[in-house]
């Protein structure tokens, strides 16, 4: 496993401890090496759903969320996908202590 790798994986696994549980097990079920099957097309699904995030329903949190299961297979997108989640990761966390910082 190459560091973009296990840095991806790190995240997701925290991701996936966020989520609610029955989310969470759905996305430790998808991130499995038998789920590719599933993972690739609804990867692809998401993605192209995201595109048109114009349309009611679609939205374009499935832009990322595709780029995310895709990133499991396709190695040349696990570095900027896991830069991504540390960029947003450190944002969240700004945000948070920010909000924290007014409350006081």
């Amino acid at each position: 496993m190459d560091g973009d790798e296990e840095q991806l994986n790190r995240h997701v696994r925290q991701l996936e401890r966020e989520l609610p549980p029955a989310v969470g097990q759905f996305m430790r079920w998808l991130r499995e090496p038998s789920a590719r099957w599933v993972r690739v097309p609804l990867g692809i699904f998401l993605i192209l759903a995201g595109i048109f995030s114009f349309l009611p329903v679609l939205g374009l949190w499935m832009l990322p969320l595709g780029l995310l299961l895709l990133a499991q297979d396709v190695p040349v997108l696990r570095r900027p996908t896991g830069r991504a989640l540390v960029w947003l990761e450190r944002r969240w966390l700004k945000g948070q202590n920010r909000r924290r910082g007014d409350q006081r």
